[in-house]
């Protein structure tokens, strides 16, 4: 990715953190101990077990978890106020009324019910073009829990362990420093007190940056080396992080960063293949995510929305358009952080996934064990709650690939607990709530980051929710 793209990202993020910090209060103190790997690689339900379950509660009429795959039903059987729910519907369109968003699509689920799926808006507003249930958007950071799942298949596989040195698989970081400051124009450093694993990779604490959040020593060095090129491949953008000293000791701080691209090298590197057919064959194609790629085939160019930018006077520009978007092709930096394009359905099925445990229609990717290590906090007391760019995210921690909430404050009748999600950069959001098996998908196109929408649809959907 480009430079320019990546100060967008900056700016992004530190617009979610600010929001969140606004929405979630204070922070309560967690101590969660790091995990074990050996309880991740436990295996636990076989795939084909309570695959076509789907029922509803005779109790209580919600749909309950199962394995089965996603079918619609009306929202008042599933514990929702049908008209308190469609009050998301016109939200979402009086956005798109004061031009504050070109359109979006939106999806609730309930225990593999969907209760929701709308489009407002358009997917490109010169052309008149409508959003569509089909329409194909960029998901930039939501790639990056598709690429934790990846990696902890890996680890239940027995080919990564989560506490492997990454230079088990990138020799280059056994020679990884750490910034200790500048002497003149000589920079430095200190020896790790210990390496850097695969598991501080996934949860953002293996002192890596993205260059852009600050403009620390370690973050100018980021820029200088271009990190994150479009013209570097995933072996190239590791081989010049690997180079730059650390910000801080593995494991001791919370740092967004592009330490999943480097992930994505590690798949690569551990499965034997690249990070394209990997996804493709071991995640796609199981789930049914027949929309989700690293670029948009030139049949499904029609289906791929504009992207939009803000300008400095508040109105809508296209910041990438389908026709010429680097997105037409196949690119050269398969990026584990931030690559991907996809649909709702399609992100919406990899999100019941981790939902029911690691199962979706019957076809199992993870054990409960596994999506369990991801979606609860892995970081350490004093490293949460999570900050980038110096600003905190009150209630926020970090699982693997998951961001986690430990606030312990509700939503309407929705304790907060344990929610689970993450953005993209250009507007995407999607969220699930483990105690009421809720799922929620919103995806945009807008740059730089809006919470505008978030913060719209998620209160009215868990005030609709009745039981």
């Amino acid at each position: 990715m480009t430079h320019q793209l990546f100060k967008t990202i900056s700016f992004c993020v530190l617009a979610t953190i600010t929001l969140q910090a606004s929405v979630f209060g204070q922070i309560s103190q967690s101590s969660n101990p790091l995990e074990s790997n050996q309880s991740v690689v436990d295996k636990t339900t076989s795939a084909a077990q309570s695959a076509d379950s789907e029922r509803a509660s005779p109790n209580t009429g919600k749909a309950t978890k199962n394995t089965g795959k996603i079918t619609k039903a009306k929202p008042e059987q599933c514990g929702f106020d049908a008209s308190a729910l469609q009050k998301v519907v016109p939200a979402i369109q009086s956005f798109v009324d004061r031009k504050k968003f070109p359109g979006a699509v939106v999806a609730v689920v309930r225990g593999n019910k969907l209760v929701m799926l709308d489009s407002v808006g358009y997917r490109n507003i010169e052309a008149k073009q409508p959003m569509r249930e089909d329409t194909i958007f960029r998901i930039y950071s939501m790639t990056k829990p598709i690429t934790s799942v990846a990696a902890m298949m890996l680890v239940e596989q027995g080919k990564i362990d989560l506490n492997d040195p990454v230079a088990k698989y990138i020799p280059a970081f056994g020679k990884a420093k750490v910034f200790a400051g500048m002497e003149g124009n000589k920079v430095l450093t200190k020896p790790l007190d210990r390496p850097i694993s695969v598991r501080d990779l996934m949860r953002h604490t293996a002192g890596l940056t993205y260059g852009f959040f600050g403009n620390s020593e370690v973050d100018q060095m980021y820029r200088e080396a271009k990190v994150l090129s479009d013209d570097d491949t995933a072996a190239e953008l590791s081989a010049k992080v690997a180079a730059i000293p650390l910000m801080f000791q593995p494991g001791t701080e919370f740092q967004y960063s592009v330490s999943v691209d480097v992930l994505g090298h590690v798949i690569e590197i551990a499965s034997g293949m690249g990070l394209d057919e990997y996804f493709r064959k071991l995640i796609f194609e199981p789930l049914g995510m027949v929309d989700t790629g690293f670029f948009v085939p030139k049949e499904s160019l029609p289906r791929f929305a504009t992207n939009y930018q803000v300008t400095p006077r508040g109105q809508l520009s296209v910041s990438d358009s389908p026709k010429t978007s680097r997105f037409n092709k196949n690119p050269r930096m398969l990026s584990g952080g931030g690559g991907l394009v996809s649909t709702v359905m399609d992100y919406l099925r990899f999100a019941q996934m981790l939902r029911n445990g690691g199962v979706y229609n019957g076809q199992q990717l993870l054990t409960q064990t596994s999506v369990d290590a991801m979606t609860r906090n892995q970081l350490p007391t004093n490293a949460v709650p999570i900050a980038v760019g110096g600003v905190k995210m009150p209630g926020m921690a970090f699982g693997l690939g998951l961001s986690v909430d430990v606030s312990g404050r509700k939503m309407g009748r929705v304790p907060l607990r344990g929610e689970y999600g993450w953005d993209g950069m250009a507007s995407t959001s999607f969220w699930s709530t483990p105690e009421d098996d809720i799922t929620v998908v919103v995806l945009t196109q807008l740059l730089p980051f809006s919470p505008q929408l978030e913060m719209a649809v998620r209160p009215l959907v868990y005030q609709a929710v009745v039981e």
